[in-house]
């Protein structure tokens, strides 16, 4: 089963991530961009204010492609859990996004970049989602990169909404203003729940 953990910046995905390892400790956890040289460039990539947004995607394509045969696949074959701090979602809200505000002519930026992913991607089994508003995701993660800003953030979030109203059966909305040791909670609750279902 691969579970998936979405949300803005600052939502706290990553303290959910590293807390969960404490309560599935089987379980293979991973994180995109990966700490491979494919996640060396697209952290690069991240921190160039002029980077090319078209020339970005494929970065995070390519980084998401080898995550993929690399990790995913092979201990979802080997019949593992795999949770991942970020995956699909995140290109889809936050490149889409990148690409909505770029001078490149994309009709449909979110379908574009989902058109790319849909012919070698494996889709989540499960998606944990952190509900966060903008504003407070630029303020918790300290606008310290092109993509914490609070208009761009603002329009992230459409795009998350907007998956969740395609795929409304795979996303489970936590809130994430509680404080961190609820949101921790409720989360290890939808995974067990999740884990009990799929039984």
């Amino acid at each position: 089963m691969l579970i998936t953990l979405e949300g803005l910046d600052g939502s706290g995905k990553t303290t959910v991530w590293e807390a969960l390892q404490d309560v599935q400790p089987d379980a293979v956890f991973t994180r995109e961009p990966t700490d491979s040289w494919y996640g060396d460039a697209v952290y690069r990539s991240m921190g160039d204010a002029d980077a090319d947004p078209l020339a970005e995607l494929f970065l995070y394509t390519a980084d998401h492609a080898d995550h993929l045969s690399g990790t995913v696949r092979p201990a979802l074959a080997e019949g593992n859990l795999v949770v991942s701090d970020r995956y699909s979602d995140s290109r889809f809200a936050y490149q889409a996004a990148t690409l909505a505000e770029s001078d490149l002519e994309i009709a449909r930026p979110m379908e574009y970049v989902r058109g790319i992913h849909s012919a070698f991607s494996r889709p989540p089994d499960a998606t944990i989602y952190l509900d966060l508003d903008a504003a407070t995701a630029a303020e918790r993660a300290g606008r310290t990169d092109k993509f914490e800003r609070d208009g761009y953030l603002a329009e992230v979030r459409a795009n998350y909404e907007r998956l969740i109203d395609a795929e409304p059966g795979r996303f489970v909305r936590v809130d994430a203003t509680q404080a961190p040791e609820d949101v921790i909670a409720r989360v290890e609750e939808v995974v067990a729940s999740l884990l009990a279902d799929a039984e």
